[in-house]
């Protein structure tokens, strides 16, 4: 499920601090800061669409996110490659290579970084 910008956003600080009150959460935004009304509004649509989740003390809620920032980047990114790259990661990944104009030199690095995740996943499993 696509997050909106300001849906995002809000998922984004939650990413980084693990846990946080509406306070803490409009707090973390640079200013101008939304209204304390609007990150409520969007912390409750995010619980509706599953992404998080609260405990209760009161009248306060603790938020909290449900599913990861690498879960959520995963299904993205695949999106991605599906809807604009004919679901060829080759294409997508050349596209970003053109565009961020990368040396061979880069490139060459990138290959290498690749290999050794992919060992590393290999050890793991």
């Amino acid at each position: 499920m696509q997050l909106t910008r300001a849906e995002e956003q809000v998922m984004q600080i939650l990413w980084e601090r693990k846990e946080g009150l509406v306070k803490d959460i409009r707090d973390s935004f640079e200013d101008p800061k939304p209204a304390r009304n609007t990150v409520s509004t969007v912390l409750r649509i995010l619980e509706k669409k599953g992404f998080a989740g609260h405990k209760a003390y009161g009248n306060v809620h603790l938020y909290h996110p449900l599913v990861s920032k690498r879960e959520y980047s995963k299904k993205q990114l695949f999106s991605l490659m599906e809807s604009y790259f004919n679901n060829s990661f080759p294409a997508m990944a050349s596209f970003f290579a053109r565009e961020k104009d990368l040396s061979v030199k880069e490139l060459e690095e990138l290959l290498e970084d690749t290999k050794k995740e992919l060992a590393n996943n290999k050890k793991r499993k």
